[in-house]
């Protein structure tokens, strides 16, 4: 049981609601964090009880950020803990948002959970994560039910938005660049992480890949056979470099 866990399970101050698999994910994203001068953004203060589970967590040196629609949830500030008031779904609160805090090393959506509130804050807040920072959406779930507007394969879910993030990570080794081109989220995304309900998005500078090879050649390329056909269709392809 890690320390967050273990908080959770003695907690006696205010009420955190989390899904009991979530502290592993947590904790394997976050622990590089602990103990340093970092910021943190939650989205979903409800009672507060998360906030102050973060600002254990990660030390006295964090920052903690907290945004809710619910006005009476700037009451729950405390010392280390600022809370914004504004909606998700409203762009431009989120924009006025980034002018009122630093970059975020960690940000963590854990708001109202429907697909445009999702979606929304990871259009306005992406940049706003610092270089080397962690983007974590959680309660994903909602994808599949109709209530928060999802779906299994239903157009306009955060799921099926989070699936076109994989081209846009491997975007480098597209051939088809009107389709398919490199992105700023290319250009700063190092790995995205699917679990259950928890999509989990590590940023880091990244520059174009490349391969090498060591060593000696010890067999014969093999070469299969082509009809001449695909040989002429390949040798066009090669001339168009398409």
């Amino acid at each position: 049981m890690n320390d967050l866990e273990n908080y959770f399970h003695n907690n006696d101050k205010r009420l955190i609601h989390k899904w009991q698999h979530y502290f592993e994910i947590y904790d394997k994203h976050f622990h590089p964090f602990r103990n340093q001068e970092v910021s943190i953004l939650e989205l979903g203060v409800s009672h507060g009880g998360s906030l102050q589970m973060w600002r254990d967590y990660f030390g006295e040196k964090a920052k903690i950020y907290g945004v809710d629609i619910n006005p009476a949830c700037k009451e729950l500030e405390e010392g280390g803990i600022e809370i914004f008031i504004g909606s998700q779904e409203d762009r431009n609160f989120l924009r006025e948002l980034k002018t009122k805090i630093p970059p975020v090393d960690i940000l963590i959506d854990d708001g109202g959970h429907t697909m445009k509130q999702q979606i929304y804050t990871f259009e306005e807040l992406y940049d706003h994560v610092a270089i080397n920072g962690i983007y974590l959406c959680e309660d994903t779930h909602t994808s599949y039910w109709r209530g928060f507007g999802g779906g299994y394969k239903r157009k306009g879910t955060f799921m099926e938005y989070s699936k076109n993030l994989i081209d846009h990570l491997n975007a480098w080794h597209s051939e088809q660049k009107n389709k398919l081109d490199v992105t700023p989220f290319t250009r700063s995304t190092y790995a995205l992480h699917f679990y259950d309900s928890i999509l989990v998005i590590e940023k880091r500078p990244i520059t174009q890949p490349y391969h090498l090879t060591t060593g000696m050649p010890v067999i014969k390329r093999y070469r299969p056979k082509v009809s001449k056909v695909k040989k002429l269709s390949l040798k066009l392809k090669r001339k168009l470099n398409i």
